[in-house]
């Protein structure tokens, strides 16, 4: 991954095509960090995906962290890999409480369908051009976000199959 100068030098590449999509950069815990602006997120993804001598080509991981009581609130995380130098690098765009929605990246990367999902399913953050944005883990009725932090913990039995008797 790229040190902590490394990831000034990756900005400032990323600053002669896609000026001010970069806010800033983190190097935390052996971790490289460039924190972008929302609105142009798939600029920067497509840049170290496409870019000759960046070769970040796999998404291994997209998540969402809810950063309550912090505004703006929603940290969408983006974990690039570069095969051939065995390279991580992760992309995070900050999201408002209010209506937390962000481009999503299955045009770019296929291996984000199922994990933008997850993430509608669990926080809420709407991916604007998901071919098929709807809850992959809980049921298509049920109400609420259950991973934000002001998510309301216990008070109601849920029935599982081992419970249904119990409950049902």
């Amino acid at each position: 991954m790229p040190d902590g100068p490394g990831l000034e030098l990756l900005r400032g590449e990323i600053e002669v095509d896609a000026s001010g999509a970069v806010l800033a950069t983190s190097f935390e815990k052996e971790r490289a960090v460039l924190i972008v602006d929302a609105a142009r997120v798939l600029d920067v993804l497509a840049w170290l995906r496409d870019t000759p001598g960046q070769g970040y080509r796999f998404l291994s991981s997209l998540h969402v962290a809810d950063y309550l009581p912090a505004e703006p609130r929603f940290g969408v995380h983006y974990e690039l890999l570069n095969r051939d130098r065995v390279e991580r690098l992760r992309v995070k765009a900050m999201l408002p409480s209010e209506s937390p929605e962000i481009d999503s990246a299955v045009d770019l990367f296929p291996t984000a369908n199922f994990q933008e999902r997850e993430a509608y399913d669990f926080f809420g953050v709407v991916f604007r051009g998901h071919p098929e944005l709807t809850r992959i883990l809980l049921p298509e009725d049920y109400v609420g976000w259950p991973q934000r932090r002001d998510f309301p913990v216990g008070g109601e039995p849920v029935t599982f199959t081992y419970s249904e008797k119990r409950y049902g």
